[in-house]
């Protein structure tokens, strides 16, 4: 028994399904910006693009994460008290990542003597090998935490990040509280704007 062919109405909706579903899926792949990052009560108050900020009477407890960094040696938070800690979130297989690795090592090299410490959290990378590469081709002078399962990212407060969008960056002030937040790959310039109003605090 043959069978019919499609009528042209039929072929013309079956072809529409099909590309609704195709678009679906993309965006299910998609990286986002939004959901848990905009969630109540982090305080943020939004700058440009996907920048904001958090005035200092309305930031949070001190956040408190350590782990191993891609050495194998231990790294907290904590021991960086007193300086304006950078938080970079990152991928060696991230694209964007690789686009602002050069602008954050040389935002670092600018800042540190003035009490800057970068500390970058890698995920998503099951193994320490293509991170480290990253890290050479890059000049990267900065140490990062290891975090492939992203377990680390889970300890922030609910709403800090969403551990969907790669690269984020975070800046703690001097008492470790989340001061500002970049939910896009940041230039020099971009960082070096955002920097500089934590730098200028008094404590």
């Amino acid at each position: 028994m043959r069978s019919r062919p499609l009528r042209r109405s039929s072929a013309r909706t079956l072809i529409a399904a099909l590309a609704a579903a195709s678009a679906l899926a993309l965006a299910a792949c998609s990286t986002s910006s939004s959901g848990s990052s905009d969630s109540s009560g982090t305080n943020f108050v939004k700058g440009t693009g996907e920048t904001s900020s958090v005035a200092v009477k309305d930031r949070g407890a001190a956040i408190s994460i350590s782990g191993k960094d891609l050495d194998g040696n231990q790294l907290s938070l904590a021991d960086y008290r007193g300086k304006v800690v950078v938080l970079n979130v990152w991928g060696s297989w991230c694209s964007p990542c690789r686009a602002e690795a050069d602008g954050l090592e040389s935002v670092y090299t600018a800042d540190k003597s003035k009490g800057v410490q970068f500390v970058g959290i890698d995920t998503r990378d099951l193994q320490t090998a293509q991170p480290k590469a990253f890290v050479a081709d890059h000049n990267i002078t900065y140490p990062s935490l290891y975090d492939p399962a992203g377990d680390l990212l889970l300890k922030f407060p609910a709403g800090t990040l969403n551990p969907q969008t790669i690269p984020t960056t975070i800046i703690l002030d001097r008492q470790g509280r989340v001061a500002a937040r970049a939910l896009l790959p940041l230039s020099s310039s971009q960082l070096t704007q955002m920097l500089a109003p934590v730098l200028a605090e008094k404590s």
